[in-house]
């Protein structure tokens, strides 16, 4: 892997809106992005502006790092592997498994390199600063990822000092891992906000991987992430999440956001999609993803539940963000 430099910016086609902002029967906002789909085949049912081109997953590129984490030896199963691939929302029990997992391995806390964070989830934030907590590495919503991490060096022997660095063994086989389960080439590295080297690939190919660990053989190590991930999806994200709502009510079907508005999913016939909001906003993303599971043909209430993003005037629903496509 090699580091990424921005090239300077240059004009791009624009991109179709994904949602729309509309209060009280005025569009006051679009967001636009690209969105794939992907037959059971794996063949491109739907494709919607520049799903080929190369993105920053964030965090949903956790699954394959995962994977990568048991490549490399540890033996993570249960909610522990699930763990390892979560952006966890802060929960008590997210909390003691990240400080147990560390314990395991004769790590502490403070071995983590996560940057200082309260809970990702806002009620857990609330409680958590109303008992008089501080922002912590133990709850930013990585720690259960780098907690794995950390371990699976003190299992090979490797530098817990530098397991961020992209040059990293670790690091190394995470961008093997990647480009492996898309099915491209990594185009770019760069940082995460937890630290943590980020790999780009193309929504193609990030919707390519979630398909491969889906359709993966059983005892694999991308396998073991999926069964884990949909087995626990309340370690994945928290009890008050889409990504687990969604794992939880429609069975067998693979979750998990990322930030800057990313967003990928597989269900158990091969059938996938990814897509991201190319301002980042996080508020569309529920909308554009429950359309987006309708045209893959997924007939739940959780759909409606995913999707559902009122705006408020005077305390009063006056309007919503809905998907445009």
């Amino acid at each position: 892997m090699t580091s990424f430099i921005a090239p300077a910016s240059t004009p791009s086609p624009e991109l179709p809106v994904l949602a729309e902002v509309v209060r009280s029967g005025f569009t006051e906002g679009r967001h636009r992005g690209s969105l794939v789909v992907l037959a059971a085949d794996g063949s491109v049912e739907l494709a919607l502006g520049d799903p080929a081109g190369p993105v920053f997953p964030r965090s949903s590129n956790k699954p394959m790092q995962a994977a990568a984490i048991l490549r490399a030896g540890l033996d993570l199963s249960g909610e522990r592997l699930a763990l390892a691939a979560a952006s966890h929302s802060g929960e008590g029990f997210h909390l003691e498994l990240v400080r147990t997992m560390l314990a395991e391995h004769g790590l502490e806390p403070d071995d983590l390199q996560t940057p200082p964070d309260l809970p990702l989830d806002p009620v857990e934030a609330e409680e958590y600063l109303a008992a008089g907590g501080v922002r912590e590495p133990l709850t930013m919503n990585c720690s259960g990822k780098h907690a794995a991490m950390l371990a699976v060096c003190v299992r090979n022997g490797w530098d817990t000092a530098t397991y961020l660095d992209p040059a990293h063994p670790l690091q190394r086989l995470v961008g093997e891992v990647v480009a492996e389960a898309a099915g491209e080439p990594v185009a770019a590295v760069g940082t995460d906000g937890c630290g943590a080297p980020l790999m780009a690939i193309g929504l193609v190919g990030l919707a390519r991987a979630f398909r491969s660990f889906v359709l993966a053989e059983p005892g694999s190590a991308e396998r073991r992430v999926a069964d884990a991930m949909r087995a626990h999806p309340e370690y994945v994200a928290g009890t008050r999440r889409p990504d687990t709502w969604l794992m939880r009510e429609v069975p067998g079907t693979l979750s998990k956001m990322g930030a800057e508005a990313v967003q990928a999913v597989a269900l158990p016939d091969g059938r996938a999609l990814a897509f991201k909001i190319d301002d980042g906003s996080t508020r569309a993303l529920g909308p554009v993803l429950a359309r987006a599971l309708e045209l893959v043909g997924v007939d739940a209430p959780v759909v409606s539940r995913i999707g559902r993003a009122p705006l408020l005037g005077g305390a009063e629903e006056v309007g919503a963000i809905r998907a445009a496509f």
